[in-house]
């Protein structure tokens, strides 16, 4: 059985480390004409996962999707349609991508860290410490 804690940091860092992939993707392409830049879209769920700790006390309340149930199939690379030609070749904005990628490292380094303190406390646990 597994810890529904550890299951949401895997889901975390495998979706930070498709989105690193995808963002650098998109800034190596900068240059090349009508290139459309990608983005992975897995917040909605993330934002759905983190709030299914919610309790329901009526019936009629919202029901969130357990991130714990959530797949890869659940996490998509979609292609901007956005026809705004940003850089004059394509829609690649160098601006948001670095932002992007630097709130992408901030989420990866966060999600180690729990992973690390995660197993440390196991540890410490299975050696009765």
């Amino acid at each position: 059985m597994s810890d529904p804690k550890l299951t949401v940091l895997e889901k975390l860092i495998s979706y930070s480390a498709l989105r690193q992939k995808v963002i650098s993707n998109n800034i190596a392409n900068i240059s090349t004409e009508n290139y459309q830049r990608e983005e992975v879209k897995f917040n909605d769920l993330l934002s759905e996962g983190i709030n299914s700790n919610l309790k329901t006390t009526m019936e009629k309340h919202f029901q969130t999707k357990d991130l714990t149930q959530a797949d890869s199939s659940d996490i998509d690379v979609v292609k901007d349609s956005n026809p705004e030609l940003i850089s004059g070749i394509n829609n690649v904005d160098i601006d948001k991508e670095m932002a992007d990628l630097a709130e992408n490292t901030i989420m990866y380094k966060f999600a180690a860290k729990k992973l690390q303190e995660y197993f440390r406390t196991l540890q410490e646990v299975i050696k009765g410490g």
